[in-house]
């Protein structure tokens, strides 16, 4: 039976997302009634520019030119926000809607990463709902999966493929060849990468959205701060052509592990096994892997943004806040002492190219240095043989502790010897 009383909306922001909110639900609007049991009906908009043509009709819908008046207008149950951005007028509104009573449904990541957990205790102090299940990996529901499906697990690990534009660049090299530099600007032309890309490839947007996962499995408060941050500009076609050599393949990862020392939250390039399933997802794709003590490891992929796909996600926190469904936005774990763990207690193997004068002594200077740390070697790769010139030598660790290599690498890197910098990528097993 649909309730009489209409779930009313105010949507801000109407971009690529926020015009395939519109269209989602006036396209499913009997089947969202039905499984809402009401209706959900946008009663205002608003966006920078009211002429622009966003392949939607809005005549139907009141216009604010100022967003808080969405968050300020009585008749309005729940503010979608979908503005983007950190602080400025998207954080105001959020704040504003939830003074005001309203609950918020939210793709922002920047925004939680930063504010998530303020906001989530002002949500809970208001009684009303904070819900971002669209600002993580697009239509995937890795938050639900974490808040309801998982919810009787402890969970241990999450590592995922977060970010679209890193992977399909990562998997175009890998698949022609091409130098990093060339792919991006390829990706920028199909639109899969921004004009300043910069918020990808240096792997800030997967830590936004890593700060949000880790904060819900481990019940710690939401701290970007906290999160190790490496991009993929410095991989190679040569690091993927010894990858694949190897039995690897390189993603960018972010990963949150929940260690004897505290949670690490970490994102970087990672040399993943080729048998694992993470590894087979390319393109644009994202992926999510998450371990827990009762269910073991769950692989949830799809596509990570997009209008239809992010649209999606909105709409299902909508649907949950039509029925009643409220969910605290982060909850703190009992458990005392789950603290932040820094990047350079990590414990793991590693590969590390190195670009050397081809002489005799070389080996033996480079695993001098790595002995003195204490760091063992599992293999080396010197294909080439080039005496006098310059050659690429590649080896791989055992597990050791990363300010250990750290040490060792800057002290290989000012042997006279070696002619670049090392390169170090880390690995999963």
């Amino acid at each position: 039976m649909v309730a009489s009383a209409p779930l009313r909306i105010g949507v801000a922001g109407l971009g690529t997302v926020g015009a395939g909110v519109v269209k989602l639900l006036e396209d499913n609007r009997a089947l969202l009634t039905q499984r809402a049991g009401r209706r959900i009906e946008i009663a205002a908009v608003s966006a920078r520019r009211r002429a622009a043509d966003r392949g939607v009709d809005l005549s139907g819908f009141a216009w604010q030119d100022d967003p808080l008046a969405i968050a300020d207008d009585p008749s309005i149950d729940v503010v979608v926000e979908l503005m983007g951005g950190e602080a400025g007028p998207a954080l105001a509104l959020v704040e504003r809607a939830l003074a005001n009573g309203k609950s918020v449904v939210t793709a922002n990541k920047a925004l939680l990463a930063h504010h998530g957990s303020r906001l989530g205790q002002i949500a809970r102090q208001r009684g009303v709902g904070l819900c971002f299940e669209a600002s993580v990996a697009g239509g995937i529901p890795v938050i639900k999966a974490l808040r309801e499906g998982l919810v009787g697990n402890r969970i241990s690990r999450i590592s995922g493929i977060l970010n679209g534009t890193c992977n399909y660049i990562l998997s175009t090299m890998r698949e022609t060849g091409r130098a990093f530099d060339d792919v991006l600007a390829d990706a920028q032309k199909l639109g899969y990468a921004e004009a300043d890309p910069t918020l990808d490839i240096d792997g800030w947007d997967a830590a936004h959205k890593l700060a949000v996962l880790a904060g819900i499995a481990f019940g710690t408060p939401v701290d970007f701060e906290r999160v190790y941050v490496e991009g993929i500009r410095h991989i190679s076609p040569l690091d993927i052509e010894y990858a694949e050599e190897l039995g690897f393949r390189i993603k960018l990862l972010g990963t949150a592990v929940r260690t004897e020392r505290g949670i690490e939250q970490r994102v970087h390039p990672t040399m993943v096994q080729a048998t694992e399933a993470i590894a087979q997802v390319d393109g644009v794709f994202n992926a999510v892997v998450i371990e827990g003590d009762h269910v073991g490891r769950v692989v949830l992929q799809g596509r990570g943004a997009g209008a239809g796909p992010t649209a999606s996600a909105v709409v299902a926190d909508l649907v949950d806040l039509a029925t009643g469904r409220l969910s605290p936005a982060f909850v703190e774990a009992a458990e005392g002492g789950i603290g932040p763990v820094s990047m350079s207690e990590h414990d793991g193997p590693s590969y590390v190219r190195l670009m050397v004068r081809d002489q005799p002594g070389v080996i033996a200077d480079i695993a001098a240095e790595l002995r003195n740390e204490r760091v063992s070697m599992e293999a080396m790769i010197q294909r080439r043989h080039h005496p006098g010139g310059a050659v690429p030598v590649v080896l791989t660790t055992h597990p050791s502790k990363e300010a250990a290599l750290s040490r060792a690498l800057e002290r290989i890197g000012a042997l006279e010897s070696v002619l670049e910098p090392p390169r170090m990528i880390r690995i999963e097993l």
